[in-house]
C-alpha cells in the first residue's frame, strides 16, 4: 500500500521551448483537499483532471487519457543521487507524488482507490518533452530521461473524489495479462520490437493499441 506524499498544482511561469509561451510544468503542493474529476478530450475539455491545475499546451496535455499524472519519491531519490542536486515534489510536473509504490512499475489499466472515493486507472507512462528539458536545465535530458525508463504515470479518473497529502493508496484492480508502465514507454520509445506486446495486453485503451498498430504497419510497410 503506498501513500500520497503531496497534492501539486501548476504554478505558470514563461516556456520559451514552444510558441504556447507558459507552461504549468512548474508543480507546487498545497494543503487541504483537491477535486479530481474527468476533464474531458484533451483539446476542447477542461485540461487537467485536477481541480485547481492548468494545463496551457493542450494539443499535447491534459484530457481524459493524461487528466492525472503520478511520479514517485523513490524515483526523485534516485535521480538525486545522479543529478547531484535536490529534487522537490511536483519539479517533474507531477499532480501526486507518492511513496511506497511502485509506478512504473504499475500494469497499464490497473485501478488505484485513493482516499475514500477517488478511483484512478494507469494508461501510459509520460514522454519527455522540449519544456521539461528547459525545465530542468540538464544537458540531453530527454534523452536522458528517456534511456532510464522511470518516467511515472498518467491516469484517468475512473471515480471522481478528492485527493490530500497523506491519503492511502491501494491498488484495487490489475489486469490478467499485463504490460507495466515502464515496459510500454520503452517499447514506445526504445524498442519497438516489444510493441506487439501492447496489442495484446489486457488493460491497454483501445486508442494506444491503434496507435501501436500503426506504428507497426510503418515498420513493416504495409
Amino acid at each position: 500500500m503506498g501513500m500520497i506524499l503531496s497534492v501539486n498544482l501548476a504554478v505558470p511561469e514563461p516556456n520559451s521551448a514552444k510558441s504556447v509561451g507558459v507552461t504549468g510544468i512548474n508543480k507546487q503542493p498545497v494543503s487541504g483537499p483537491v477535486a479530481v474529476r474527468a476533464p474531458g478530450p484533451k483539446t476542447t475539455g477542461l485540461g487537467s483532471g485536477v481541480v485547481g491545475d492548468q494545463i496551457f499546451d493542450v494539443a499535447h496535455h491534459g484530457g481524459d487519457d493524461q487528466a492525472v499524472y503520478a511520479y514517485a519519491r523513490e524515483d526523485y531519490d534516485w535521480w538525486e543521487a545522479e543529478l547531484g542536486r535536490p529534487l522537490t515534489g511536483g519539479i517533474f510536473g507531477e499532480n501526486l507524488t507518492t511513496v511506497g509504490l511502485d509506478v512504473n512499475g504499475a500494469l497499464i489499466g490497473e485501478r488505484w482507490r485513493i482516499g475514500a472515493d477517488l478511483v484512478l486507472q494507469t494508461t501510459f507512462g509520460r514522454i519527455p518533452c522540449a519544456t521539461f528539458q528547459l525545465k530542468m536545465a540538464e544537458p540531453r535530458w530527454v534523452k536522458r530521461f528517456t534511456r532510464e525508463g522511470r518516467p511515472g504515470a498518467y491516469l484517468r479518473v475512473v471515480e471522481p473524489g478528492e485527493v490530500r497529502a497523506g491519503d492511502e493508496v491501494r491498488v484495487v484492480d490489475r489486469p490478467v495479462r499485463g504490460v507495466t508502465i515502464a515496459e510500454g514507454f520503452r517499447a514506445w520509445l526504445l524498442e519497438p520490437e516489444l510493441l506487439p506486446r501492447l496489442v495484446d495486453a489486457d488493460g491497454v485503451s483501445e486508442s494506444l493499441k491503434e496507435g501501436v498498430r500503426q506504428r507497426l504497419a510503418g515498420r513493416t510497410g504495409s
